[in-house]
């Protein structure tokens, strides 16, 4: 009959992200028992695991922490030692290392070589009776001692600095002289590194590799990695989360970690990859009482730029024409992965405004599927006087609109079932297009939402009234005087009525140069 081994972690104090959470749910959904143990509070533990607090295993005056990191990889290190020594049917894994399927042993021997050079402990099991672990054990009671397997040369120079008086503490060693370098060394000493799995048994996926779990065109060759033999995953947490935050929080859809997250049903937004800033910002909350647990919400930084996006689908927006990407991904990217609802009106170029029947055939719709691409979890909408309904989207809906009838327009902002957070209007660029579409649109937008009006610069012949005020001068007026000036005087009212609710704006000329002509607006709500 099969051992049932219990898998044991350490999360010593504060929220885990979605990546630990991935992985304590992995262990849990292979039919492991986990037990989590802890010496402050933590958040986000998923359901099923049990709680124990450190001192059971452990009692400390103070974390060992590394002196360049600042991690509390060494405290963890020892930690797991005393674990497996004094619990018999525990194998360790770290908070990173995803279970691919069940461990087994028959000796009690679980563990990895991650490269041909070193055995890593981030999975680790070893009897209790191991001569490797008790040995680690012992290593570990001099915090000041010098590693028996450092060439003569470096320990003459550790041993001079002793003879000195002023040893040199583990924490100021090389990263990992209590993790895989001792363990690599002791397994191979006492013989136990026969037990070794092969490196695609716990590590397939390398250390330099780690990204490829986050990039979507790399899923197929991070699955070509593992084999049947493969039973875990190794994350290297904080460079995966730095990665992440790099990323916009979020592998990216279609990726082999996405792939896991929707395996396991993880609740991503319910615990957010926190930067190290965001980690010290939360400490100092709680500290003075302000928070019990991790905000939520996605907080991520980065992402591939939205320039690149728009160049990527052929959108006129990124730097082949109009270069309004640059604008947007700053103002746009607080809001990237947040559930936003974002409305462009004009799908594609070549509508009405341009001599073309409004039933032309369509073929594309390069802003929107950019869109969908940087905002992941925003339900995005279209509106045009074209037709685009052949495109089929889980987060894209399409409405039909002529811009000229006003009625159309509110008929189809009333069909979005949430207040719009971006509007960009990019459809006619007639100027009482723009016009009667703000003041329909506006007043429904969400508090602190962003209204967008492209190409401020051409006018229709097509659509364009003579005398109708141009609407770049228009928000001109009010950036200027406080009011709203307009050819109609009904038109200045409507406008006035809103402008309460109008927090700023910035009205940008061609390719941001001072010479041209004004471009793009860009109207913030309060």
């Amino acid at each position: 009959m099969t051992k049932e081994y219990e898998i044991g972690m350490l999360w010593v104090e504060g929220p885990l992200s979605y990546v630990e959470v991935l992985c304590v749910q992995s262990f849990l959904d292979a039919g492991h028992h986990v037990k989590l143990y802890h010496y402050k509070d933590v958040q986000n533990v998923p359901d099923g695991v049990e709680m124990a607090h450190g001192d059971e295993v452990l009692k400390i005056d103070s974390f060992l922490k590394h002196g360049k990191t600042g991690s509390f990889a060494l405290f963890s290190d020892v930690f797991r030692y005393h674990l497996l020594q004094q619990t018999d049917g525990m194998i360790w894994a770290d908070l990173d290392a995803y279970c691919v399927k069940r461990f087994e042993s028959e000796t009690g021997h679980f563990f990895g070589w991650e490269s041909p050079d070193h055995i890593n402990g981030g999975v680790l099991g070893l009897p209790s009776d191991s001569d490797a672990l008790g040995q680690l054990l012992e290593m570990t009671e001099d915090e000041y001692g010098i590693p028996e397997w450092y060439p003569d040369e470096k320990k003459a120079k550790l041993q001079k600095l002793v003879d000195e008086g002023t040893p040199t503490h583990v924490s100021e060693l090389k990263w990992g002289v209590w993790g895989p370098q001792a363990v690599t060394h002791y397994l191979l000493k006492t013989g136990e590194a026969k037990h070794a799995l092969p490196v695609e048994g716990l590590y397939p996926v390398g250390f330099r590799d780690r990204r490829l779990m986050m990039r979507e065109r790399s899923r197929d060759k991070v699955v070509n990695m593992m084999n049947e033999g493969t039973y875990s995953v190794h994350f290297y947490g904080r460079r995966v989360r730095e990665f992440l935050s790099m990323i916009g929080g979020m592998p990216e859809p279609g990726s082999w970690m996405d792939e896991m997250l929707g395996k396991h049903l993880i609740d991503c937004d319910a615990a957010p990859v926190l930067s190290r800033h965001e980690k010290e910002e939360l400490k100092r909350q709680q500290a003075l009482g302000q928070v019990r647990t991790a905000p939520r919400g996605p907080t991520g930084k980065g992402g591939e730029n939205l320039t690149a996006l728009a160049d990527k689908y052929g959108s006129d927006k990124g730097s082949t024409k109009h270069r309004y990407t640059e604008l947007y991904h700053m103002l746009f990217h607080p809001y990237r992965q947040r559930k936003i609802t974002f409305l462009e009106m004009g799908l594609l170029i070549g509508g009405p405004e341009q001599g073309y029947d409004k039933n032309r055939q369509t073929g594309d719709l390069p802003s929107i599927r950019m869109w969908l691409e940087y905002f992941p979890k925003a339900k995005i909408h279209g509106l045009d006087v074209s037709d685009f309904s052949w495109f089929e989207h889980d987060r894209f809906t399409f409405h039909r609109c002529d811009m000229d009838d006003r009625d159309e327009i509110a008929a189809a902002i009333e069909e979005l079932e949430t207040p719009p957070t971006i509007v960009i209007d990019d459809a006619s660029h007639a100027s009482h297009h723009q016009q009667q579409a703000f003041l329909e649109i506006f007043p429904r937008l969400e508090s602190g939402g962003l209204y967008v009006i492209e190409d401020l610069r051409w006018q229709p012949e097509t659509y364009e009234k003579p005398g109708v005020t141009k609407t770049a001068a228009l928000f001109r007026s009010w950036l200027e005087t406080g009011k709203f000036a307009h050819s109609d005087p009904l038109v200045a009212a409507e406008f006035n009525m809103l402008s309460d609710d109008i927090s700023g704006c910035i009205v940008e000329t061609a390719r941001f140069k001072k010479n041209r002509k004004d471009q793009v607006a860009v109207i913030h709500k309060k």
